[in-house]
């Protein structure tokens, strides 16, 4: 007897950070190639007809969860007014984000302010709470971060599930020490999650080492290995255009993941591996 597949959550990050990544995540969602989208509202472009042309995807039939990617580094600029800290009116880049939070040197007030300032934010975009909430450059993980976020979502966005980027435990390679550094991170995370009544995403997966040499194609298929069932794959589709030249340095690997995505190849991989995209239908689909 055939089994039914894995029903699991396909995830295009970065939407609002360029009109060549809105475009290319509006197409796949269209086909159906994807089934949730992580929206950036500090990013510069999500304007009206942006967050219109995604919103309208939705009309009748759900194609996509959409979630709020809470945006805390460089090169954006915080939506709160005295945040901090900052540089050249500017959040901090990733490392230098990440060693404050480590040694505490962030203030919880002013971090909850500014999460809970892009949560209304995108609530008055879209006119309703975002499905999920996750962290630009996983930020939401990090210490001090994650309680700011965690409170933000329980008092904003109380039927929201919360992205945890733990893998699954049979897909844990010590190899691959940006996975395993979110593997830690997430543990405190989910506990934190769990004591607040917040659901999470049973497993991630989707970190690879963004070089020229990046085969996509090659690469996408260990995702699914030992994902469970709702287990979230994130990906970062795109065309590149000027501004996101100007904002980013995740490039062309963007329309790599596209082509791969766009192509006959991904609906073959999925079936291969036993797994469908979940249905991007009710609150707290496919989490735990």
């Amino acid at each position: 007897m055939r089994t039914a597949p894995r029903r699991i959550w396909l995830c295009a990050d970065d939407y609002g950070i360029s009109p060549g990544v809105n475009t290319a995540i509006r197409e796949l969602i269209l086909r159906r190639r994807i089934n949730a989208a992580s929206i950036m509202v500090a990013a510069p472009y999500l304007d009206s007809d942006e967050v219109d042309a995604l919103y309208s995807l939705n009309s009748g039939e759900k194609r996509a969860a959409l979630g709020l990617h809470v945006t805390l580094t460089a090169p954006f600029k915080p939506l709160s007014g005295d945040f901090a800290p900052l540089r050249n009116g500017r959040f901090l880049p990733l490392k230098e984000m990440l060693r404050a939070a480590a040694g505490r040197r962030l203030g919880l007030e002013s971090l909850t302010i500014e999460i809970a300032t892009q949560l209304r934010a995108f609530i008055d975009a879209f006119g309703r709470p975002p499905d999920f909430l996750d962290g630009h450059q996983h930020v939401h993980l990090f210490p001090q971060i994650r309680d700011a976020f965690l409170n933000a979502a329980a008092q904003g966005a109380p039927r929201a599930w919360v992205r945890q980027c733990g893998r699954a435990r049979s897909a844990r390679h010590l190899r691959d020490r940006k996975a395993l550094t979110l593997d830690i991170l997430s543990v405190g995370f989910r506990r934190k999650a769990k004591r607040k009544g917040i659901a999470v995403n049973p497993a991630f997966a989707g970190t690879y080492t963004f070089n020229a040499k990046a085969n996509f194609a090659r690469i996408f298929p260990r995702f699914l290995s030992g994902l469970p069932e709702n287990g979230l794959v994130m990906c970062h589709p795109g065309f590149v255009d000027a501004e996101l030249e100007a904002l980013d340095s995740l490039t062309t690997l963007r329309e790599h993941e596209f082509a791969f995505f766009d192509s006959d190849a991904f609906p073959k991989v999925l079936a291969e591996h036993g797994v469908a995209l979940a249905h991007a239908t009710g609150e707290n689909s496919g989490t735990t």
